[in-house]
């Protein structure tokens, strides 16, 4: 960890999530994956010592589930090509002359554990695996996964055929020969793209949109490869295919832009990820230079408009995910273009991302994750190979890379596979005619110093993108209105309180309607824009809002709960509450967050509390509105609340009607706000202030679900609580699933209601007037019972039941 200084270990930190499992969950070392590096900067002493780590410390017989694609990529390519290395080595006489084949030994033991991912009735392999128990059975954790994307299930073949064939084994290639030839009949006849997402039991699309990026990228890469490492011209027949449909539908020099398999004319999503970075690389290895130039381009202004290429930017190459996980794809593109043209315009590229690496990522131990927390350090060996490989000169290698060639993690893997005999051949499968023109049997990549007699060319065709991203993408942009010059309203800037966004919509042809259940919608009405212009940044609003609702679909919380635990309630009012998505993560918290609510002066939270004495220590109450939730969290947080619930402001809202709402952020990083932030529709809301009315101290849980009473916090200071025995059962009143109104029910009962996503986070701004938190009590508080009692009657017991049922009958009756 580059940050702390300090190896990660397994427990000690907190874990994340899918990134930990695609590494094994901290307990399979990552050490084979720099070994092709050490060779290939000459360290043959620690290249050496590396193998000799490596086998003395890693251990593949371990109780984690993996990803089956980023083992097989990262672990497994590691090992085949440290072995590759090592052989190598061993053959000069000087080095390695102990080897045995033992990593080779470690890659199919390796390997075997990664088969059992492909017993399915379509040969596409299960995403996870468990390494020693497999994938279906009790103690696996896995093998109830239904989808896996494109990519994970298309990027087998060059890691296991080079084990089989190192090995002598068909049985690894036969497996990622198998999945291939189910994604190619799979493909849509008609566009001959494939898809995003593909349930690997029946062969269905999930996600049917297409493109180069994210999900499908290394699909294409690795069957242009498979030809070139095999020698077998299937694969270059069907790459042909699938690059004649991506030049036709995706391919808009210079953007790459996904498009629906079924309507490959119309576009599936306004912006670009960075992961298709890679492809002008690969167009460089197919020979199409011309657009592998000006795509490459565009990245190129891209990154220097915004330092590193962002995670994702749109088509007028704004920012849309601003993070940079030090992904090396770009870096890989210009070293194949370098390789190709000699243009040493390409040089001058790669020193533009070295010295943004040197100046945004580097801290003393290592490289962070430029905006954001994520996984720069398995892109780190493959984005440094390429950058070595394109300053370096011929002398400067101790091997002619050219005999390599390079997997999706830049191992690599010699040349020499191609002429492996395997020990039986490839299993049967009914012949496919293919109608082909003669591009399809483009068989070798153009000369270019043919291509490009005059050094001007490549200039002239890089001149036009770079005006076009200057145009498009100004710092800083002018603001200008929608539909005159201006660049149009983006989605994730969108604020439904905004005067001027509201106007902005307006003149794009698109409608605001707020819901009864606080929810917005909106709509549009291409006739009513006040030009062509306009409508058309109105359509494209629209698109980013839909893709937008659907990814924070994805990032939903679980339902959370707020509890009321101080007398008379003694933890039976349970609220169903909405989550942030940021902040403290109830769920990881064993006990939750408890403490007395305050009202914060002012109500809406924006700006600094007047009271923050009062609130400091407490869980404080907001009112929904005029700002962004990370705003007013920060606020109460300043003000020392260990805690905050917003309360919505619309009249009527509730969790029985609506969807239950998740606070999204601000779009900046809300790593500073660290208390928890729960949501709660008017309704319930109201249930919460009419106690504190009532109440002049009201102690509440915020928590993952609704705990036991069991014993107050602090017995001894407050007898009259826990004098009363703890009831054999509990009786709460929840928010219940909004197809169903709320009522009285056991725990065994209860339930919280599904999630759903308003477009964007922003909050409309209503506002009322503030509720004092200090306002008189006004219920009696009942008799204080002898605390020195130890036991009581089963009447006395069953008189204080039927006295708790009472009481809520009569409270669900006044809808308190």
């Amino acid at each position: 960890m580059p940050l702390t200084c300090r190896g990660r270990v397994r427990g000690l930190e907190p874990s994340r999530g899918d990134v930990d499992d695609a590494l094994g969950n901290g307990t399979i070392c990552l050490t084979p994956v720099p070994l092709c590096l050490l060779q290939l900067l000459n360290k043959t002493e620690e290249f050496e010592e590396a193998v000799r780590r490596v086998l003395k410390d890693v251990r593949l017989d371990n109780d984690v589930v993996v990803s089956v694609f980023e083992t097989n990529i990262r672990v497994l390519g590691g090992l085949l090509g440290g072995h590759s290395m090592a052989v190598m080595l061993k053959g000069g006489g000087q080095h390695m002359l102990w080897y045995e084949d033992e990593l080779l030994h470690m890659a199919r033991d390796l390997g075997l554990r990664l088969l059992p991912a492909f017993n399915t009735s379509s040969g596409l392999p299960y995403p996870r695996i468990n390494l020693r128990h497999g994938v279906v059975g009790p103690e696996t954790r896995t093998g109830t996964e239904t989808d896996t994307c494109t990519a994970c299930a298309g990027t087998i073949i060059l890691e296991f055929a080079a084990l089989s064939r190192f090995t002598g084994d068909p049985v690894f290639e036969a497996h990622a020969r198998r999945a291939l030839d189910f994604l190619w009949e799979k493909r849509q006849r008609n566009s001959n793209l494939v898809g995003t997402t593909i349930n690997i039991h029946s062969g269905e699309w999930v996600r049917r949109d297409s493109g180069v990026g994210a999900g499908i990228d290394s699909y294409y890469e690795y069957l242009l490869k498979a030809y070139v490492l095999l020698g077998d011209d299937q694969f270059l027949q069907r790459f042909n295919i699938h690059y004649a449909s991506i030049m036709k539908y995706i391919s808009q020099p210079p953007l790459l832009l996904d498009v629906h398999i079924h309507k490959p004319r119309l576009p599936a999503r306004t912006w670009m990820d960075s992961l298709l970075a890679f492809f002008p690389g690969l167009q460089v290895l197919k020979g199409d230079i011309r657009p592998a130039i000006e795509t490459h381009e565009m990245l190129y202004q891209v990154t220097r408009k915004h330092n590193f290429l962002p995670e994702a930017f749109t088509t007028d190459f704004q920012v849309h995910w601003a993070q940079h996980p030090l992904r090396p794809e770009f870096a890989e593109s210009t070293y194949f273009l370098y390789k190709a043209t000699r243009d040493p315009y390409y040089l001058d590229v790669g020193r533009t991302v070295l010295e943004n690496l040197n100046r945004f990522a580097r801290v003393p131990c290592g490289f962070r994750c430029y905006e954001g927390t994520c996984n720069g350090l398995l892109f780190l060996a493959e984005m440094f190979k390429y950058l070595f490989l394109l300053f370096a000169e011929d002398e400067d290698l101790p091997f002619d890379v050219e005999d390599y060639v390079f997997t999706t993690e830049a191992h690599l893997l010699p040349l020499s596979l191609s002429t492996a005999l395997r020990s039986s051949s490839p299993p049967q499968t009914t012949p496919q005619i293919y109608e082909l023109d003669d591009a399809n049997f483009e068989w070798t990549c153009p000369n270019t110093r043919l291509l490009f007699p005059d050094p001007a060319y490549p200039r002239s065709l890089r001149e036009p993108i770079r005006s076009a991203v200057d145009k498009s993408c100004p710092r800083p942009a002018p603001p200008r209105e929608a539909g005159l010059g201006r660049a149009p309203l983006r989605a994730q800037d969108f604020m439904a309180n905004s005067p001027e966004h509201l106007e902005l919509l307006r003149r794009m042809g698109v409608s605001l309607i707020h819901l009864k259940d606080g929810r917005v919608q909106l709509v549009q009405h291409a006739s009513q824009a006040v030009s062509a212009v306009a409508a058309e940044d109105g359509m494209r609003f629209m698109q980013e809002m839909m893709e937008l609702s659907s990814q924070q679909q994805k990032e939903q919380l679980p339902p959370r709960a707020v509890q009321i635990i101080s007398h008379p309630f003694l933890g039976r009012v349970v609220l169903t509450a909405g989550p942030a998505q940021f902040g403290m993560d109830l769920s990881k918290s064993s006990l939750g967050v408890r403490g007395f609510v305050a009202v914060v002066e002012p109500y809406s939270g924006c700006s600094e509390l007047t009271n923050a004495e009062f609130v400091a220590g407490r869980i404080a109450l907001l009112q929904r509105g005029q700002c962004m939730f990370a705003e007013k969290a920060r606020h109460i947080q300043k003000a020392g609340a260990i805690g905050g619930i917003v309360i919505d402001d619309n009249e009527g809202s509730s969790s029985d009607t609506a969807p239950l709402f998740q606070m999204a952020g601000d779009g900046r990083s809300t790593d500073d706000v660290t208390l928890p932030l729960l949501f709660l529709f008017h309704k319930e809301g109201s249930i919460l202030l009419q106690a504190l009315k009532e109440h002049r101290e009201v102690e509440v849980l915020l928590s993952e679900k609704a705990r036991d009473r069991g014993k107050p916090r602090d017995q001894d200071s407050n007898p009259q609580q826990h004098s009363r025995p703890r009831l054999l059962g509990k009786v709460e009143i929840l928010a219940k699933d909004h197809s169903t109104p709320a009522h009285l029910a056991t725990p065994d009962q209860s339930q919280f209601t599904t999630q759903e996503q308003e477009f964007a986070g922003e909050e409309p701004g209503r506002s009322e007037a503030g509720l004092s938190n200090d306002t008189p009590s006004s219920a009696e508080e009942g008799p204080v019972e002898d605390d020195s009692s130890k036991s009581q009657s089963v009447d006395s017991l069953m008189a204080d039941w039927q006295e708790d049922l009472e009481a809520f009958k009569q409270m669900e009756k006044d809808e308190l």
